[in-house]
């Protein structure tokens, strides 16, 4: 199964009207880190007028959001949709409101909560994660030159090379392709090579 989600914590503000927004986006895996997030952000700004939020998990297909005082579905659900409509999960974003006195209008909230979320969102290194195997290769150097194009055929990501008596490659593959990969490169080395696996883990494709 493949997911997207972000690399790490990033942040965007603006003014719309007096108003300072600030988007907060933080990758999470559980709903007591989320909650943990969202507290840590209202402590950051306890003189704010609104800390607005929404997050989506893949741990039991959580997804909540709050609008935290603002007129009910003009900011939690806004940036719930806008989390939702990038395809990101294990993820949460909190938009802070410092109100400058010009009111807004539900729509102009909607807008202004999406603007928030949206441009949290740009600012984040999104990644694409997938079930995956890593790998270590272990061949001669004779065969070595035979394995660029079998890695470049099965998308397989190489992490580390390392020369010595013979050649170990370590790699990360989709988990569906890992053994269609081992049955490649025992063809290509006509059974000269050794294929072991280290770990299952999720990976970033992206």
């Amino acid at each position: 199964m493949e997911y997207k989600t972000i690399a790490r914590r990033c942040e965007a503000r603006f003014i719309e009207k007096k108003s300072e927004f600030i988007g907060y986006l933080c990758p999470v895996q559980t709903e007591e880190q989320a909650v943990a997030f969202i507290e840590e952000i209202r402590a950051m700004h306890r003189k704010a007028t609104h800390n607005c939020y929404a997050y989506i998990l893949r741990e039991n297909n959580a997804a909540r959001h709050s609008d935290d005082g603002e007129p009910g579905g003009t900011a939690g659900v806004p940036i719930y949709e806008v989390l939702r409509k990038e395809g990101l999960t294990d993820v949460c974003c909190v938009v802070t409101r410092y109100f400058g006195g010009v009111l807004l209008g539900a729509g102009g909230l909607v807008r202004a909560y999406t603007k928030g979320a949206k441009d949290a969102v740009d600012a984040a290194q999104i990644k694409c994660m997938a079930e995956a195997v890593k790998l270590a290769v272990t061949v001669d150097y004779g065969l070595y030159g035979r394995l660029a194009q079998v890695f470049a055929d099965f998308d397989a990501r190489v992490e580390d090379e390392r020369f010595a008596d013979n050649v170990r490659i370590v790699l990360h593959i989709r988990a569906e392709n890992s053994q269609k990969l081992t049955d490649k490169l025992v063809d290509v080395c006509n059974g000269a090579v050794s294929v072991e696996e280290i770990e299952k883990l999720n990976f970033d494709f992206a």
